[in-house]
């Protein structure tokens, strides 16, 4: 059974993982390199947990009893050393997860399971430098961020593990309420990646073409077809709407979409004038410095609402 946890990587997912795991009565260990980033782990965790509090999801007293349960380290070794289950959710680098998941399997119990939170480095690339035994402790365990609210984990099913050491790690991420996919083939960007890609590629063409602002293009898709998918999958959709239905419309549309195979030219536009969105203030729309805190904890509190609401869809 899975019981300790060790997170590798302190960051912008790690450490909502780590706080995720403490706060249904993990012990977790975290590794980080970087000084100032392992000694500001926990309060950042306590800030989350501190949100929750406020919205009523957790009690003030769970917030002191999960923090207690995380030990942060600057030593991978000793991070490890006891983990039943492992979890890396370092830089996008190839060479970095190599010679991570290299370590790791030198430092770790011979059972424990090491997973890896990329969602854009191929499995295959990932465990291409492991011994074949090695490998059939090794999956992709990809969270979406924020760790700590969003439901959807993608769990990787691709041969090389067998089907009771995977339903241990799906069983894990029950006991913590989130709603893993199972992903059977290894392929860029998994499930949700990709889905969220082809209406991003659609947003930005409109954009470009300049159909509406972009105050209208994003109600149009709260308020229209995210409306419902946030209760309901599109498969769940087209059998409601009728086969015949979505088949002649998309006949007639897609035709007529975006169909290019790379990022949208207004897109690369932005990021070449340094307007990155709301980490630099500024992107489709505006994020003063001032207002950017109570701006993001608004945003967080629309998906704490959601995620209470969602856990009357089963």
């Amino acid at each position: 059974m899975i019981r300790n946890i060790a997170v590798i990587g302190a960051g912008t997912m790690g450490h909502a993982i780590a706080g995720c795991f403490a706060l249904y009565g993990y012990p977790v260990s975290v590794y980080e390199s970087f000084e100032e980033v392992r000694n500001t782990c926990k309060e950042k965790i306590r800030k989350q947990y501190k949100l929750l509090q406020e919205e009523g999801l957790i009690e003030p007293v769970d917030i002191e009893k999960s923090l207690v349960r995380i030990e942060t380290f600057h030593d991978l070794e000793l991070a490890v050393k006891d983990a039943d289950y492992i979890i890396e959710a370092i830089p996008e680098r190839l060479d970095l997860k190599q010679q991570l998941f290299e370590n790791l399997m030198k430092y770790s119990p011979a059972d424990a399971i090491i997973a890896s939170n990329t969602s854009s480095i191929a499995f295959s690339d990932l465990t291409a430098k492991l011994e074949e035994k090695d490998k059939s402790r090794v999956m992709v365990c990809h969270w979406y961020n924020p760790a700590h609210l969003i439901p959807l984990v993608e769990l990787s099913f691709f041969g090389n593990m067998t089907e009771s050491r995977y339903k241990e790690v799906e069983d894990l991420y029950r006991s913590i309420e989130k709603r893993p996919a199972k992903v059977k083939k290894d392929i860029p960007g998994l499930l949700a990646n990709r889905i969220q890609q082809g209406i991003a590629r659609e947003v930005f063409s409109l954009m470009e073409m300049g159909a509406a602002d972009p105050i209208d293009i994003d109600a149009a898709l709260k308020y229209g077809p995210a409306f419902r998918y946030a209760t309901t999958g599109q498969l769940e959709v087209t059998d409601f709407g009728g086969l015949d239905i979505w088949c002649t419309v998309g006949d007639n549309l897609l035709a007529v979409m975006d169909r290019s195979a790379q990022a949208s030219p207004l897109l690369r536009e932005k990021v070449m004038e340094g307007k990155l969105g709301f980490k630099t203030g500024e992107g489709f729309f505006a994020y003063p410095e001032q207002e950017k805190q109570e701006i993001q904890n608004q945003f967080h509190k629309r998906l704490i609402r959601q995620l209470q609401a969602s856990k009357n869809y089963d």
